[in-house]
């Protein structure tokens, strides 16, 4: 068992009994490194994450690659859930040298932690044009041993490259209506007509995209815009990234037609797709947007809350060592489950590994029946590993859905669940003396200092149950976070804030975010609550601060507003209230 043991993470413990000395992010590690002139090997991923198994299945776990590992470096493991202050910089670092990201990531740099390559998913043994771990390793220690300056030098650039990139694209005034019919019309040119949802393949469900597709709809009062919004949530609804079994969409389709998916469900997801099926519905009526939100409120409710209050992160891809194996179904199960009749409801196209998905959506209620035996059926096999960690930002994205489900569809229950877990978090996981949140609560342990995410998504959690519930406890809590976040993540030299707090760690940059990734920004979130909250208030300190964040931001969101529709729904609201 190596250093990991004594973590508290479900990703750290997956790999505790590797045979690569693997260290926690710490001092001593890199202590370690400086003293005996080692490279820093940095490995960022998480438990519930497919090609990390598969990494650390050929690699990590196997012992000619760890003992060329432990020779040449200092190898350090990190969850990236847990430390998104860790992987928002070395992804962005990643992106910028070869031009894509994801995870497993990979990085190699000097003791002093100036990168110089980058990697996501590295084979053992070279194939398909990518260098193996067998011979990358060797290259790399040679380069060190015979050409340092060189390597430094590398180092040097990259690090000064990176830097340079972070603190270009701000500033200018604050974003006008053209910004939003811009980001508009790129929705519109990458939207897939047939099938719903934007781009080929893979395809990511993005319901933030969806949020302001209908925020627009009711601005400007195009019908487009709604079709674009209603198509994608049934062919999504539709297809096998929804699990018609047991409830909860998986992370993403790698198909065009949302077919089969890449099979993990994480909560995020879950939550700010809630939220679309149900603002859908309140502009629709449609009951198959409100169906949907239920189940999937359903789904998180009995297979994700702790009994005390949060909500777990997620469930694995992988069961019994195959990805998707707990979701696919052969011919004889279906033919062990179900009769005659009710085999003639489903597109059996294989012996095995068939994936369940409604050809015609119209049908669906006759075949809630045939699913309720599948799910009995599937019920008595090996669960995927579910990450039971609790995390501030993620489950108040889930507060926020209950709380509008609860609101929207009149349904106690919801919110109930929604007040319990933010008693949870204000209970647990928030320090009342200094007014800090911490981010990471898991089987009686909470432990790391509170990101930007963590403030401002609980914020927006506080404004919704401040608005359903009319109890003042809320607003007020919600003020003394906001007042905490401005004095210690606001840039005072260019507005907005940062990532981490003044009193956090200190590495290579201090990150500041605004992209509207698988989680709408920080940065994005926050113009939507100060907006929301001089509304509240009526204090216009908040309108200067929301101004300032709509000014830092301006240049980057202009150039390309599809990428931060989150942001741009901001900049939407602003035109009613600012």
């Amino acid at each position: 068992m190596n250093r990991l043991q004594y973590e508290n993470s479900p990703y750290l413990l997956q790999h505790a009994a590797n045979p690569v000395d693997w260290y926690p992010w710490t001092e001593e590690a890199f202590d370690r490194a400086q003293r005996e002139n080692k490279l820093v090997f940095l490995s960022i991923g998480y438990s519930t994450c497919h090609w990390c198994h598969v990494m650390e299945q050929e690699s990590f776990d196997d012992a000619e690659v760890a003992a060329i590992m432990n020779e040449t470096f200092i190898s350090i493991k990190v969850d990236r859930e847990e430390r998104p202050d860790i992987d928002s910089i070395y992804m962005s670092l990643c992106q910028m040298m070869t031009g894509r990201g994801g995870w497993p990531l990979t990085i190699i740099m000097t003791p002093d932690q100036r990168p110089f390559f980058a990697a996501t998913y590295i084979p053992k043994l070279s194939r398909f044009g990518i260098i193996g771990m067998i011979e990358l390793i060797p290259n790399i220690k040679k380069l060190w041993v015979n050409q340092r300056y060189e390597l430094t030098s590398m180092a040097n650039k990259v690090t000064h490259m990176f830097i340079d990139a972070q603190n270009s694209g701000q500033g200018g005034t604050f974003p006008d209506p053209k910004t939003v019919e811009k980001a508009y019309e790129q929705l519109l040119s990458i939207y897939d007509s047939e099938y719903g949802g934007f781009g080929s393949q893979p395809k990511f469900p993005s319901p933030h995209n969806l949020l302001f597709l209908l925020e627009y709809y009711i601005w400007r009062g195009d019908d487009r815009a709604l079709q674009m919004v209603e198509n994608t949530l049934i062919k999504m609804r539709s297809g096998g990234i929804y699990d018609h079994v047991g409830y909860g969409f998986h992370r993403y389709s790698t198909d065009r037609q949302w077919l089969l998916p890449h099979f993990e469900k994480m909560l995020y997801d879950q939550a700010l797709l809630m939220i679309a099926y149900v603002k859908a519905y309140r502009i629709t009526s449609n009951e198959l947007f409100k169906q949907t939100a239920c189940e999937i409120a359903d789904y998180v409710l009995r297979d994700l809350a702790d009994e005390k209050g949060g909500f777990y992160c997620a469930e694995d891809a992988d069961s019994e060592g195959e990805e998707g194996k707990y979701y696919l179904w052969d011919r004889k199960e279906f033919e062990a489950c179900l009769d005659h009749e009710e085999m003639k409801l489903f597109n059996i196209q294989a012996e095995e590994k068939n994936i369940i998905y409604v050809e015609n959506i119209a049908l669906k209620q006759g075949m809630d029946g045939a699913l309720k035996k599948l799910f009995i059926q599937r019920q008595k096999r090996p669960r995927p590993h579910r990450d039971d960690k609790i995390l501030v930002d993620w489950n108040s994205l889930m507060i926020v859905a209950l709380t509008i489900a609860g609101h929207t569809l009149d349904h106690k229950p919801y919110t109930v669940a929604a007040i319990k877990a933010a008693d949870f978090i204000v209970n647990t996981m928030f320090d009342k003396n200094t007014k800090r949140l911490l981010r990471r609560y898991r089987s009686g342990n909470v432990a790391i200092n509170g990101n930007l995410d963590d403030y401002v998504f609980f914020i927006w959690a506080l404004i919704e149950l401040y608005e359903s519930t009319v109890d003042d406890q809320y607003l007020q809590l919600c003020l003394t976070l906001t007042e905490h976040l401005l004095d210690n993540f606001w840039d005072n030299e260019r507005g907005a804030f940062f990532l981490t707090p003044s009193y956090g760690e200190r590495f290579l940059i201090r990150p500041k975010e605004i992209y509207d990734g698988a989680l709408p920004s920080g940065n994005s979130v926050s113009l939507i609550n100060m907006i929301r909250l001089e509304k509240i208030t009526g204090n216009p300190d908040f309108r200067q601060i929301a101004q300032q964040i709509g000014k830092a931001f301006a240049l980057t969101v202009s150039q390309a507003p599809q990428a931060y529709t989150c942001f741009v729904n901001g900049i939407l609201l602003a035109q009613n209230y600012l």
